[in-house]
């Protein structure tokens, strides 16, 4: 058999589960690290329920994300999680799920491990959203699945620093409602609502223009000169607005081609 003919019928096995995200659909990709618990607190040992560094390392392992051939407009970073928000017309392998997938997989992983120093993994999905309201939607259901699970992480981690054990602090606190643990916290001098917002509401990262000083040799005159540079929101807006404000950054996409 010919090499061509012999290439031509294995490849329809290649690519017989190949999925390809319609043109009119908008993309975002989640990523999640595997095993995160485990390295973060038992490899690492990084401070619970928030450690600075270990924040520092998801918000760089955006910005990589964001530069790493995908046209991306948005960042969203919480927990161990990475969303990204494409460009309405990126076109990046054809829009194919498996090459989007595998290649943010492994860019993620080999951009955190070297900022780590030691090897941790991400895995990835492709998320298909029909219109603007559901781009809108997804960044609002995240952003509001972050202020649950800060709230949760602080409420059982200092239980945990009370001594009471890992069983203990999951059963008292399951089931509980938002004022049950903010009351919790406050009882013990904590005010929920004066943690950092990046704690609780998560970090942005995207592109914005900045006004630079500079100096034209030839001229011999000092000049401003605009650059375009990523930017780390830790206060960002929340609810309607926060989910306004993502749709904003859509509707001027064509500036960030």
């Amino acid at each position: 058999m010919k090499f061509d003919d012999f290439d031509a019928k294995m490849r329809i096995y290649e690519q017989s589960l190949d999925q390809t995200i319609l043109p009119d659909m908008y993309i975002v990709a989640r990523l999640d690290g595997r095993s995160f618990t485990r390295l973060t607190k038992e490899i690492c040992n990084f401070e619970a329920p928030f450690d600075i560094r270990f924040r520092d390392y998801m918000v760089e392992t955006v910005k990589y994300l964001m530069n790493c051939g995908f046209r991306i407009v948005y960042g969203f970073t919480e927990s161990d999680e990475i969303s990204l928000l494409f460009h309405s017309k990126d076109n990046t392998f054809g829009r194919k799920v498996r090459k989007i997938n595998t290649t943010l997989a492994g860019e993620a992983s080999a951009a955190f491990s070297l900022a780590l120093g030691k090897i941790a993994t991400f895995d990835c999905r492709v998320i298909p959203l029909p219109n603007i309201d559901r781009v809108k939607d997804y960044f609002m259901w995240r952003q509001e699945d972050a202020h649950r699970n800060s709230l949760n992480a602080h409420c059982y981690w200092m239980l945990r620093k009370e001594g009471m054990k890992k069983e203990e602090a999951t059963k008292l606190l399951e089931g509980k409602s938002v004022s049950f643990k903010n009351e919790l916290l406050f009882e013990r001098g904590i005010n929920y609502n004066e943690l950092p917002n990046w704690q609780k509401r998560g970090m942005g990262v995207y592109y914005r223009i900045t006004v630079k000083d500079g100096y034209n040799p030839v001229t011999k005159q000092n000049v401003k000169t605009e650059r375009r540079e990523l930017y780390t929101d830790y206060e960002l807006k929340i609810g309607e607005d926060y989910a306004d404000w993502v749709a904003g950054l859509l509707n001027d996409d064509d500036s960030v081609i």
